[in-house]
């Protein structure tokens, strides 16, 4: 057993030998590939983040332009709104403007047709105030008329009286 753990210069020769053909094999065969591995994820990991960080501009450009269509559209609402708020402003003011100039044509027409009417009242009561005057007056001519034949017929019989006594 001491044999195996005692340390000679043999030993240690033939294991520093051993190491380094070992470390050649490992240093050709497998320290290239690994070490060629770790380039390509290195770049692989260090592509990602370029691409990350060239995502999260592009996000924010399109956040931004997201935000300034947005405001556009709000604008083009705000427009839209205030345009047919203007509009329906202008339609009940005419429709106001309508309705006062057929109110006032209608109280012009009606006033005309009061006036109309007035004078035709008027008019037509002057004809009955002449048509009774007229009578009136023929009346009292034809009283006054027979009274006055009255008289005279009674003046002739008095006088006819008067005479034979």
């Amino acid at each position: 057993m001491e044999g195996l753990l005692s340390v000679s210069i043999g030993t240690v020769a033939w294991a520093t030998i051993s190491f380094i053909i070992v470390m050649l094999l490992l240093k050709k065969l497998a320290w290239g590939p690994i070490v060629q591995s770790l380039k390509e994820r290195e770049e692989g990991i260090s592509n990602a983040l370029r691409e990350a960080d060239r995502a999260r501009e592009e996000m924010a450009r399109l956040q931004a332009g997201n935000e300034e269509l947005l405001r556009q559209a709000r604008e083009e609402r705000d427009t839209i709104l205030r345009e047919a708020k203007a509009v329906g402003e202008k339609m009940r003011a005419d429709a106001q403007q309508r309705a006062q100039a057929d109110t006032d044509r209608m109280l012009t027409a009606a006033r005309q047709e009061i006036d109309n009417q007035k004078k035709a009242a008027i008019a037509e009561l002057k004809n009955q105030v002449a048509t009774l005057s007229i009578d009136i007056a023929e009346k009292l001519v034809r009283e006054k008329l027979s009274e006055a034949e009255s008289q005279k017929a009674l003046n002739h019989s008095l006088a006819s009286e008067f005479s034979k006594n």
